[in-house]
């Protein structure tokens, strides 16, 4: 089949590759000049299935109020109205129900998804700055610590073994961290890397194997006539036999054109990327962490980049990078990690296409021809090549 794939952030990328495996001619779209330069630009860098849990646990509902009106809270809504997001809100507390389920497939598909994801870097050839030095998660409650053990237990279930760590093992892990602990989880098998240069990576990769690339271009319109005719901006029509969208935050208006309701909702994240310089290399950690208190995630990106990611914002359609939100994550780098010089940070924001239930959609569409694979949340990468898998085994 003559196959478009709309996005070539994560999600697209793994889809195009997964889709050539299966044997078909694929095109790879995006309004972007490149692959990798929205979502996927630069994240918190991990994959990590440790990190699996859905944000539908009561605690997360009742800190969420707690800093409504806190302007470097972990968690920030704004009060504008908005049907789109009052109504996903209610979706959202509707899906709590099924926390642990979600949870637990969450992670099967993070297992699954590593493999692929590997497999790929090593048949492209693709270099993305990987450390395989595990993941922590660090708490400085006893309530957190506690919470993190009943974590543990649907992490098992999804097939993943995190270990409970004390304070004196979170410091022989990672001697560069500074700080008091209650405790800490950690997990060998996770790994981090540049997400940026995963993507650039892959899509060079599928164009070796017979993809084209039409980057650059905006797709404005949609319509099934015997196939799928993609319109770009400047009235060019292409047809297809057939479409996967991929768009990230993008997917919920190209899925209405298609008459179907993908009810993605943007939730803003940031991060810095902090350049290291000679003195600062030796006083950054090499172990990802997760710091379960302030929602915050780590990840080395070789020897002189250090990148550190966190918040979410419901704000609607906006990237606008906001200096409250940035410097809870510069001064929590600089109290954790104080050897850091922090003259050299590079801010960024981006939008995390969630679902209210937080589970991606993979999926056929209403009219023939038509396949989803997008709404991957604050887990793009960590659940990327499995839901591409799923979508190539749903095309065929």
């Amino acid at each position: 089949m003559k196959i478009a794939v709309l996005g070539a952030g994560i999600s697209g990328t793994t889809t195009a590759y997964a889709l050539t495996d299966k044997g078909h001619e694929v095109t790879l779209i995006d309004r972007e000049r490149y692959a990798g330069m929205d979502t996927s630009y630069a994240n918190g860098g991990q994959l990590s299935a440790c990190n699996a849990e859905t944000w539908h646990h009561p605690s997360t509902i009742l800190k969420g109020m707690k800093w409504l009106f806190k302007k470097d809270a972990p968690l920030k809504l704004s009060l504008t109205p908005s049907w789109h997001k009052y109504s996903w809100f209610a979706e959202f507390l509707y899906a709590m129900r099924h926390y642990k389920a979600n949870t637990i497939h969450t992670t099967q598909l993070a297992i699954a998804a590593r493999e692929h994801l590997t497999r790929m870097a090593e048949e492209g050839g693709v270099e993305f700055d990987r450390v395989n030095k595990g993941m922590m998660h660090i708490c400085g409650t006893q309530k957190g610590y506690e919470h993190g053990l009943k974590v543990n237990e649907l992490l098992r279930k999804g097939g993943l073994e995190r270990r409970a760590i004390t304070t004196a093992e979170i410091k022989e892990l990672e001697p560069t961290i500074h700080g008091d602990f209650v405790g800490g989880f950690f997990t060998e098998s996770d790994f981090n890397g540049d997400i940026h240069k995963y993507c650039r990576g892959l899509a060079a990769a599928c164009e070796k194997r017979g993809v084209q690339t039409l980057f650059g271009r905006s797709v404005v319109d949609l319509v099934n006539r015997n196939g799928i005719y993609v319109t770009f901006e400047d009235g060019d029509q292409v047809h297809f036999d057939a479409v996967v969208v991929c768009s990230g935050v993008g997917s919920r208006a190209l899925a209405a054109k298609l008459g179907d309701r993908i009810n993605i909702y943007p939730v803003k994240g940031y991060s810095i990327t902090v350049n290291l310089d000679e003195a600062s290399q030796a006083a950054a950690p090499w172990v990802s962490l997760n710091d379960d208190d302030a929602k915050i995630v780590t990840s080395r990106l070789g020897k002189d980049r250090y990148r550190v990611a966190g918040t979410a914002e419901f704000a609607g359609y906006n990237k606008d990078i906001r200096a409250d939100r940035i410097k809870p994550l510069v001064e929590w780098t600089e109290k954790f990690f104080p050897g850091i010089n922090t003259d050299q940070v590079v801010p960024w924001a981006g939008l995390r296409p969630m679902m209210p239930d937080m589970m991606p959609r993979v999926m056929k569409g209403k009219q023939p021809g038509v396949y989803y694979n997008t709404g991957h949340g604050h887990l793009g990468w960590t659940m990327s090549a499995a839901t591409a898998y799923m979508l190539a085994d749903l095309v065929d």
